[in-house]
């Protein structure tokens, strides 16, 4: 009985060991991120992870047009807002979701879904709160690196996606 403790203890062991590893290895190509906004007691935050460009045309061939894609990679990327806001006419209440797109020429659906904690790949249609679509803009330059940003023009906050040759902006109103 104390063989059998001993060797399963160690197998288990071993595997923790394997799950850690395998996920710092994976952050050290795409490392972990945050964006966010903050104005008193109202703010947007955005938890996700980087990834590079590497020489890879990004939307259309690495991220095919048309598809869910889990805005960032590994973990599905987190956004936490504080109070409801609208945008483009919908509302978004405040909570915690994941958030996903589907990058097009030209303009992208954003999706916010209400399954939060798994993997970036998994995704699941019924748990979509709400999808808004958005406009995409070429960039003059290249961004290396997916990044989030934030910026505020006439009272509206914008959560900027940047990548290889392209921006979004959604609008977040209070």
């Amino acid at each position: 009985m104390r063989r059998i403790l001993i060797i399963s203890g160690i197998v288990i062991s071993a595997i923790v060991l394997l799950i850690v590893g395998a996920r710092i290895y994976t952050k050290s190509f795409s490392p972990e991120d945050q964006a966010l906004y903050r104005n008193g007691d109202t703010f947007i935050k955005v938890d996700y992870c980087r990834p590079s460009k590497n020489d890879r045309v990004v939307f259309g061939e690495l991220e095919p047009f048309g598809e869910v894609w889990r805005t960032g990679a590994n973990e599905a990327t987190l956004i936490e807002i504080s109070n409801d806001f609208t945008i483009n006419g919908n509302t978004l209440r405040a909570g915690k979701y994941s958030l996903f797109t589907i990058p097009e020429k030209g303009e992208w659906t954003i999706i916010f879904n209400d399954q939060v904690g798994q993997w970036g790949t998994v995704y699941n249609e019924d748990r979509d709160v709400l999808r808004v679509k958005v406009d995409s803009h070429q960039l003059p330059e290249t961004v290396e690196k997916f990044t989030i940003e934030f910026e505020v023009k006439n009272k509206v906050v914008y959560m900027v996606l940047k990548w290889d040759e392209t921006m979004v902006k959604v609008p977040f109103q209070s």
